[in-house]
């Protein structure tokens, strides 16, 4: 239990033991729990010097309703050795207060730091690791990108979505007028001394009250509203991962909304800047001007909103470019650490997890 996150119950079933004999054994007992310095005093920040490298990961992430900010080692790669330091909170006099803690020597030595488009974590960075070249996650930068996408989309749904309500409100009031019409038939015929027709009857079926509405359905048998709630991932992905139905569904859509077409193939345009693998800093730079340029011309406020963000991390975002530095790193040993707390079903003792992740990736 020392060197892999599994829990007590999953090891009882291996054993034949009591799993909850055994982690309380393990955690009163057979663990350096009791004894461990920051048992007491998780919320100032659990650092370990020894972990620092030239090359850091920083992010923050959510355990027991409260937020941590976790920097990392990325040349750890998520095993023994990974976690640098755990501080509670995200805020930036706080955090690096923390951090300072550690030898100057060795917060000098960091000479890359990366992370997502979060102006706490960059603060952090520039109070403890002053030497240290800041790379913005490209991966983030798509996603500002996605946002902007995902705006669009989200506006012509509430416009669908109303227009259906307005169509389902006109055709239960049509419903209404057409069975006040076959009442006054019906009373009409009686004052005549007229008997009601037997047998077959001709025409067409009238349509009663509990007539179910059907919205009207594009060429690929979806409504208008399930095709724009269903192309949400695929315009996160570029068009060359769109299956056949993918394919046919945006072609539809790019037609009906002629915007969402040139937002999406604006996006496409900055993703290609990142995905061509002989960019350098400079010719990244060269081909961002040029998505300005196609940005400006277009009236698209949601894609000018994603412009501005990237021009203000500008420098930071194409440093991305110098060593093709990312913040998957971090993501990885989130994840890693958040699977763990779902094998753990939650977490009952903040403390007593943070220091089973210490033995294992510290």
């Amino acid at each position: 239990m020392d060197n892999e996150p599994v829990t007590a119950k999953s090891l009882s079933w291996t054993y034949m033991i009591q799993g909850n004999t055994f982690a309380r054994a393990y955690k009163d007992t057979l663990s350096d729990f009791p004894t461990w310095v920051k048992k007491e005093n998780v919320d100032d920040g659990i650092l370990i010097a020894k972990n620092l490298g030239p090359r850091l990961g920083i992010d923050e992430s959510e355990f027991g309703h409260e937020v941590y900010t976790i920097l990392h080692n990325k040349d750890a790669h998520g095993k023994k050795g990974a976690i640098v330091a755990i501080v509670k909170g995200t805020d930036p006099e706080t955090v690096a207060k923390a951090l300072r803690k550690m030898p100057q020597k060795d917060r000098e030595a960091v000479g890359l730091v990366s992370m997502d488009l979060s102006d706490s974590m960059r603060s952090i960075v520039r109070m403890a690791f002053p030497n240290a070249m800041v790379v913005r996650d490209c991966f983030h930068v798509m996603k500002r990108g996605g946002e902007g996408i995902e705006e669009l989309r989200m506006k012509y749904k509430r416009e669908a979505v109303k227009d259906v309500n307005r169509q389902k409100a006109e055709f239960k009031k049509h419903l209404e007028q057409l069975a006040k019409q076959r009442k006054y038939y019906r009373n009409s015929r009686k004052k005549q001394g007229k008997k009601r027709c037997k047998g077959k009857r001709r025409g067409r079926k009238p349509m009663r009250l509990n007539t179910r509405f059907e919205p009207k359905r594009l060429s690929n048998g979806e409504t208008l509203v399930e095709a724009l709630t269903r192309c949400k991932k695929q315009l996160g992905r570029c068009y060359g991962d769109w299956s056949i139905n993918q394919k046919k569904r945006a072609r539809i859509l790019f037609r009906l909304f002629p915007k969402l077409k040139e937002a999406y193939w604006l996006i496409n345009d900055l993703r290609a800047i990142f995905r061509t693998k002989s960019s350098t800093k400079e010719t990244a730079k060269k081909a961002l001007e040029g998505w300005y340029k196609k940005v400006t011309k277009s009236t698209l406020r949601e894609i000018k909103s994603v412009k501005q963000s990237i021009q203000h991390y500008e420098d930071e975002i194409l440093n991305y470019f110098i060593n093709r530095d990312t913040n998957a790193s971090a993501e990885s040993l989130n994840s890693k650490m958040k699977a763990f707390r779902s094998c753990l079903k939650g977490i009952r003792d903040i403390p007593f997890f943070f220091y089973r992740c210490i033995t294992v990736f510290g």
